[in-house]
């Protein structure tokens, strides 16, 4: 078996394609080690030969290959899985191959012992856009037409794993999602590629209840400058690939913008306790405040009431100042009912005064 190489190298077997092991049955296989040349020497180096059976090929100034592991087995049939490792929304191709290339009739599939369509004479089976789902153990069964054994074969099962392209993402909103009116707020869509897909780009976009806010585009980030009480709602983002194979939403954000603080208004005054009466007089009801002023008559042409005002802050202020005069009303209540018992104790006083004389 000869070796040729260059840099950076891709080492790949041919006919061999597919392995999780590579089988190869009865046949002879070129491993080849492709790239262009970037340094003095071209000529490959073995190393010593590892505790699993891996060759470890050194050269200076070279860039290395990732090593390709190949699983040669001795049977009537076997079944071809991914040689590399496969993840969300690759294509999976499985081949069913005999001895010597013999013709095959009756070719099926399966994964974890169920048949994965129709037998037939093709002996390939291709997912064009695998899901984490459709991991498993597969193996195939044909019958050879002549020459080859006259009863149905079965090839070993071969694992496959689908792993994760990215999680689904997280949105989260910075500083809060809970921001003041008119300060600004930034959604980050948050997601991590795996490690051997990492140059993958992916593409992020954001929604506000059902509908767009922001279609896709390469920033993971949305900007809000200042934000108002119309920010306010149920938020999602979504990450996909640029074939769109792979797409997942995040969670919903709720946010709730918070309105300008209200600490300025004036304090509302409370009423006075009611004093205690003079012994042996009749204790008197407190006053009852007086009602609120008449508004004007439906049919008479006089101006609208300042609480109809379209200002919701004059309104505001406009309770406050309605709530205090109410406050003063009961307070001069409380004064007319302090002049009451001092001019009966002033009464009581004169009367006392020309019997004791007499």
């Amino acid at each position: 078996m000869k070796l040729g190489c260059f840099s950076p190298p891709v080492l790949w077997a041919a006919q061999v394609l597919l392995a999780a092991g590579c089988h190869a049955a009865a046949r002879s296989e070129t491993l080849q080690c492709e790239g262009p040349v970037s340094t003095w020497d071209s000529a490959c180096h073995p190393g010593d030969h590892s505790a699993s059976g891996e060759v470890d090929f050194r050269a200076k100034g070279y860039t290395f290959s990732r090593p390709l592991r190949l699983v040669v087995s001795y049977d009537w049939l076997i079944l071809q899985g991914p040689a590399t490792p496969v993840f969300e929304g690759d294509p999976l191709v499985l081949r069913c191959q005999a001895w010597r290339g013999w013709p095959l009739a009756r070719v099926t599939f399966y994964r974890d012992g169920s048949v994965l369509g129709a037998p037939g004479p093709h002996r390939e089976f291709t997912i064009a856009v695998v899901r984490e789902a459709d991991s498993g153990h597969y193996h195939c069964s044909a019958v050879f037409r002549s020459p080859g054994p006259g009863s149905p074969e079965t090839a070993s099962s071969v694992a496959v794993t689908v792993q994760e392209l990215f999680p689904a993402p997280v949105l989260r909103a910075t500083p809060s999602p809970s921001p003041q009116e008119g300060s600004a707020v930034t959604l980050s869509c948050q997601t991590k590629l795996a490690l051997q897909r990492s140059a993958t780009r992916l593409l992020f976009s954001f929604y506000k209840g059902g509908r767009a806010v922001r279609g896709r585009g390469l920033s993971p980030e949305l900007q809000v400058p200042a934000a108002s009480e119309a920010h306010s709602g149920s938020y999602w983002c979504e990450a996909a690939t640029e074939d769109n194979h792979v797409w997942k939403r995040s969670p919903r954000l709720e946010i709730r913008v918070q309105g300008p603080s209200s600490s300025g208004a004036p304090p509302v005054l409370n009423p006075a306790p009611p004093k205690s009466v003079a012994p042996g007089m009749p204790a008197e009801e407190p006053p009852r405040p007086l009602p609120p002023p008449s508004s004007p008559s439906s049919g008479g042409p006089g101006p609208p009431s300042p609480l109809q005002a379209s200002d919701p802050h004059l309104h505001h202020r406009m309770g406050l100042l309605l709530r205090q005069m109410q406050d003063v009303r009961v307070l001069l209540g409380h004064l007319v009912t302090e002049l009451r018992d001092l001019s009966g104790h002033l009464k009581l006083e004169t009367r006392k005064g020309p019997a004791e004389q007499v």
